[in-house]
Parts: structure tokens; sequence; C-alpha cells
């Protein structure tokens, strides 16, 4: 199995943004809602190795879920007897060293540990949702972990997988972009379907993105918890669904769930959206606030991990391009921020979208409205943009609409208006 994955290196995969780097004296951790494309990435880690000159007998990978593999906890070392008996010429501190799926096998913990502080420090791992979260695994291995966030593709990765070359710059390729970027929300970024979109039909696309969706509650919640109240469940994430990108009350949809006679306590419902945002199906957004305390315990706005799965669970006779486009934005600032910067929203007289700061200064307010050719809406959206900028003490202040390229001076405050397409590709 070592050997016949050496004589497929280098893999043929299409590039992402986002490479794990080796050699950072860390256990590296992939971690990401399934089937965004975390064993890929891994493979991107190895091929971006191998052209920096590792050879590839230097290369350990073994996918633990694979049913030629049936380990018990003292079997580990096997797999280190079985290198070092190919290559015995290698130091195994040099080599590299590739799980996927480890969580399938009992111990591999002590194993791990073990060989990061006995043998090697070239460690990478990814961990299923429905076995082992990959946070899980960086808890399991406190203080030796450092994890990367995988996400379905972003715009600048969906040109790529779609083949489609451009120049940003250029008024001939405006068209084109705004076409591929109309698609990139209604379809979403889940690698699969982006590549193979050629091959289904529209219908068969919804059909697998609601697939992921089920095994995502069943699978990755159901199974994984042991939650027995199905139906609460299942109400509870589509009010979650329903009501993205604004304020959501957990204490109102328990008090929903009383009124229609179903049973379920207020803190099963907390523990569930923790549950939820653990396998990546939604990611919460806070208030701004200066209180710590007031910023964790407020009501939270939550986005759905793709705007194709959000389109297709979420059966409705118009389109709603607006929150459509600011679920994207959202998770474009959240690939951006990773876990280094904060991402909040605003809320005084009126809101606003997105607040990007760092070590408590702002520094970016955004504002995401699909047309503001309505000036009650241009309005609305330049005041909640001018009220946080008073409020935080940030002048960087941008509107996102689906194809407006402006700088506009609105009662002394200069906002950059960004056609959604050139703000996600600059």
């Amino acid at each position: 199995m070592i050997v016949s994955f050496q004589l497929s290196l280098p893999k043929k995969i299409v590039i992402r943004e986002r490479i794990v780097k080796a050699d950072t004296g860390k256990i590296a951790v992939y971690v990401g809602v399934r089937r965004c494309g975390k064993s890929n990435s891994m493979y991107l880690t190895i091929n971006d190795l191998i052209k920096s000159g590792v050879d590839r007998k230097y290369i350990l990978f073994l996918n633990f879920d694979d049913e030629r593999l049936q380990f018990e906890q003292g079997d580990f070392d096997v797999i280190i007897q079985a290198y070092t008996e190919m290559y015995p010429e290698i130091e195994l501190e040099k080599a590299y060293l590739f799980f996927d799926e480890i969580q399938v096998t009992n111990g591999w913990e002590q194993f791990i540990r073990r060989i990061y502080e006995q043998v090697n420090q070239n460690i990478f791992l990814t961990g299923s949702n429905s076995k082992m979260l990959s946070t899980e695994i960086a808890s399991s291995l406190r203080g030796r972990t450092l994890q990367t966030e995988f996400f379905p593709l972003s715009f600048s990765e969906y040109l790529t997988f779609r083949g489609v070359s451009y120049n940003l710059y250029s008024s001939t390729d405006k068209s084109l972009l705004i076409h591929h970027f109309d698609n990139y929300l209604n379809e979403g970024g889940f690698p699969e379907l982006v590549r193979f979109r050629d091959n289904l039909q529209k219908e068969d696309a919804e059909k697998i993105l609601q697939e992921y969706y089920f095994v995502m509650i069943y699978r990755d919640l159901v199974e994984r918890y042991e939650i027995k109240n199905i139906i609460a469940l299942k109400y509870f994430l589509r009010r979650v669904l329903v009501n993205s990108t604004k304020p959501t009350s957990i204490r109102k949809i328990y008090n929903e769930l009383k009124s229609a006679g179903i049973e379920v306590s207020k803190n099963i419902l907390y523990q569930w959206i923790e549950y939820v945002e653990q396998i990546y199906l939604f990611l919460s957004l806070s208030k701004f606030e200066p209180s710590f305390v007031k910023e964790h315990t407020g009501d939270k706005k939550y986005y759905c991990i793709d705007t194709g799965l959000y389109k297709a669970l979420n059966a409705q006779t118009t389109e709603n391009k607006g929150v459509m486009l600011e679920n994207a934005v959202f998770l474009h600032l959240r690939r951006q921020t990773g876990f280094q910067k904060k991402l909040n929203y605003f809320k005084g007289k009126r809101e606003c979208d997105f607040i990007v700061s760092n070590n408590e200064t702002v520094e970016k307010i955004i504002q995401v409205s699909w047309d503001v050719t309505d000036n009650e809406t241009y309005k609305r959206e330049m005041e909640g943009l001018i009220e946080a900028s008073n409020n935080l003490n940030c002048k960087d202040l941008t509107l996102i609409t689906k194809d407006q390229l402006n700088t506009v001076d609105y009662n002394g405050y200069t906002v950059n208006i960004i056609p959604a397409y050139r703000y996600f590709l600059s």
C-alpha cells in the first residue's frame, strides 16, 4: 500500500489556494466540512513536497478507511517496521507521514504522540466528521497541532476548476465573470459538483447536495451524538437555515417547538447548535460588543457552509440573491480571517453586515446588498456603514453589490462600492 501510493506521485489534482506547508514542527490537522476536499488537499501538500525536491520514497501515506487496514491498538508499529524494512537507508525523522481518516482505529492518539515526541515531527492528519472531528484530533494532541481550515471552493478556485481564464480589469471579461459568479452563487463550491458540473443535470446536482445534507444530519449528528429526537432536530436545522444571515434566537425556536407540542429542552438546542458548528454545516457570527460576555451570549447570525447547499435545501419560488451574496461574502471573509482575526456584525440603530478587527482594532467595515439602485435601499446601506464607522472609529468602508463599481462621498464619508465578482477575485 505504501509503495503503490508512492508510485502514483505526483497526484493529478487541481490546485487549491490553501496548501498546508511542511516543516512547521507541528502536527498538521486538516479541518472542514465533509466533501470539501480535505484528502485532496493532503495530496496537494504531498505534491508540493515532490515539487520542492523531496524523493517520493520519503512519503508515507495511509488511508485508514481502507478495508485492508484492520488495526488494533498494538499494531501501529507495523507501519513503521514496514517502512523502515523497505527503506533502511532513510532516517525516519526526515520522512513525511500522512494519515488520512486515522480516527477509525483505536489508540491512534498514543501512537501519534509517541511518534511525534520520539521519532518524527512531519505528521499530517485528517479526520471524518462522523467519527472524530478534526478539532477533536487537535484536542487529543494538545499543544502539538497546527490546524488549517478548508472550505468548499472560493470563487477563484471555482474558475480554476471550471477552466475559466480571465483578465480582471478587462471590460470584455466583465460579463463573463458576472455570469460565472451567478453560477457560483447558485451551484456553490463543493469540488465534486463543480468538477463534474457539465455531466450533471441541475436536478442531479441538487439531489447530491441534499444527500450531503442528509449524511451530515444522520451520520455526523444523529449517530455521532446519539440524538433521538429527530423531529425536533430537523425542525431546528430548518429554522436555522431559513433564518440565515439574520440574528437567530435559540430561545425563540425553543418556544416555537414548545407551542407545536414538540418536547425538547432549551439546553439541548444550545448543544445542537454547537454540534452543527463543529461539523461545519453552519458557522456563526457574533454581534460586535465591547464586552466579551455580551458578545458571546447575544443572538448570533448563522451562515450555511455553501450557497449551493443553501439553495438546494431552501426551496423558494423566488431566489433571494441578497441572502446568498451575504452568505458567500461571509465564507470569503472566514477563509481570509481564519483563527487569526475577529469577524462580527454591527447592530445599533442601523445594521452593518461585517466588521473585521485585529487585536481589538477595527480594520474594515463591509456592507452587502445585491442591488442598491433603489434610493431607500442605498440610503439604508450607507447609513449602516456610517453608523458603524462612527462607533468603531474605522474609515475603511466597502459596499459589495452585484455589479456596481464606484467610489462615492456620502455625507463626508468615502465608500468603495465594489461588484461582487471583483471583490472575490481582488
